[in-house]
């Protein structure tokens, strides 16, 4: 009779356990996948005339397409730092690159990881973090840790896994990818679900492409963008001393550093859709969050520009494209503004656990579901004096169909673009007479904006030039 009762006991504590198991299994998984300096019509699913991203595009077909995706700091290690957050740069305090660069404070704005984690999760950070210089240490939130100092190298790199430093031959992109799918080979013998970061390098200078991909493209030529030939009479001081030295160059579509920006993608595709058919293989895909974008935009001759920071277009908006098929209908478009703040909110949305209160993102989850009521209209950017120190610190409004763009520690004029009517930001109607109250307007929505994220003036270095 004893051993009945035991092996009934046995029975009924294997089904507890292997219900919970199950209930833990239900809940899905997160990839994030994060190009350096990725604009947001680089991918072929955008219609660009030569770039084929194939993969990227099938996430996409499956999937939703974000349209209208931004980065609140368009800076390398600030927007990342963003990304795990779910914060402003001013709120988790790393405002710049390698100078002087900094880790979130985790204590006061803990990373989504560290949530997670918490919650039964299996989370990893793979690939570039490009915030405090030291990563020998591996950071709060993340069981499994790969990393390198700053920006890193294309070949051969040094890299940090979980505190030990070590060398690996090869081509950075294909090293990242094949960590990547160790880890979730790995993960699967856990029966544990999971969040896995995998921040690359590319696209970014200096620009070393694969060398199976270094003829792509041969004779294709980019467009010349429409504002590459616009007046600076309207624009404000600081920005016509930065372009007038380059105003006499004539437009290259088809320069070589310029066609390796697109071919490093190629790599970058290619490990998409390794990791999309081994989730599948594993029976894992339908029930994982993959979303797909960028640390920030780049100019690609707009403006007279190339690399981001400012507030146009080109830099502050990001490719995103996202698939889940529980939620997100395949072939989808949502429109409104999402911005990767959203991307730790969402999360922890989907993992079943309550919003962070440090967490100024919102879920994405309304969205998914195809419900725009009482979404954002507007967001707050934000970018303080960096290593290229000509550029001032920048605080601006974005709305569905406006910019206002202020310079608050410098005597010059603001910016302000109707971005409907004038969508590659040529003129410049913060001093027009007829915008008056369209300006105040945006400017009560500046304020507005500020006192809801209490913003607070952060540390930067200062400009080396007077723009007074």
């Amino acid at each position: 009779m004893k051993t009945r009762w035991l092996v009934a006991a046995v029975l009924v504590l294997g089904c507890l356990f292997s219900g919970r198991a199950q209930a833990q299994d239900s809940r899905p998984n997160f990839i994030v996948i994060i190009v350096d300096d990725q604009r947001w019509d680089a991918l072929g699913c955008m219609g660009h005339p030569f770039l084929k991203t194939p993969n990227i595009d099938k996430l996409r077909a499956e999937g939703a397409l974000c349209a209208n995706a931004f980065v609140t700091t368009s800076l390398c290690a600030p927007s990342r730092a963003s990304f795990v957050t779910g914060t402003y740069a001013h709120t988790h305090g790393v405002t710049y690159n390698d100078r002087g660069g900094r880790d979130p404070d985790f204590n006061v704005t803990p990373n989504v990881g560290q949530f997670l984690q918490k919650a039964g999760y299996d989370t990893a950070y793979i690939g570039k973090w490009h915030q405090k210089t030291n990563v020998d240490a591996p950071r709060p939130g993340f069981t499994y840790w790969l990393s390198f100092k700053g920006q890193g190298v294309y070949m051969d790199p040094q890299l940090n896994e979980n505190g030990r430093s070590f060398k690996e031959r090869g081509y950075i992109t294909e090293i990242l990818n094949q960590h990547a799918i160790d880890f979730l080979k790995q993960n699967k013998d856990k029966n544990q679900p999971f969040c896995m970061f995998l921040a690359h390098k590319a696209v970014h200078d200096p620009r070393l492409v694969r060398p199976a991909d270094r003829h792509l493209y041969e004779g294709a030529s980019i467009p010349k963008p429409e504002s590459y030939d616009e007046p600076l009479d309207d624009k404000p001081e600081w920005f016509q001393k930065v372009v007038k030295p380059v105003t006499t160059q004539p437009w290259d579509g088809s320069n070589p550093k310029r066609l390796d920006y697109f071919r490093l993608l190629t790599a970058v595709d290619d490990g998409v859709g390794e990791i999309a058919q081994l989730l599948k293989d594993q029976g894992r895909l339908d029930n994982t969050l993959i979303i797909f974008t960028s640390d920030n935009g780049y100019f690609m001759g707009e403006h007279r520009r190339g690399d981001k920071r400012l507030a146009y277009e080109e830099s502050i908006r990001i490719p995103w494209v996202m698939r889940y098929p529980k939620l997100i209908k395949p072939g989808s478009t949502i429109d409104k503004m999402v911005l990767n703040i959203d991307v730790a909110p969402t999360m922890l949305d989907l993992a079943g656990e309550k919003p962070a209160p440090t967490m100024e993102g919102r879920s994405l989850v309304p969205l998914m579901k195809g419900d725009i009521s009482n979404w954002r209209t507007s967001f707050l950017y934000e970018y303080w004096v960096d290593l290229t120190s000509a550029f001032p610190e920048i605080l601006g409004v974005r709305t569905e169909d406006m910019k206002l763009v202020t310079y608050p520690q410098i005597h010059d004029i603001d910016e302000m673009y109707d971005l409907k009517a004038d969508p590659h930001e040529m003129r410049n109607l913060a001093q027009d007479p007829k915008f008056a109250e369209k300006k105040k307007q945006l400017e009560a929505e500046l304020e507005r904006l500020k006192h809801e994220t209490k913003w607070k003036q952060m540390p930067g270095t200062q400009p080396t030039t007077n723009h007074s």
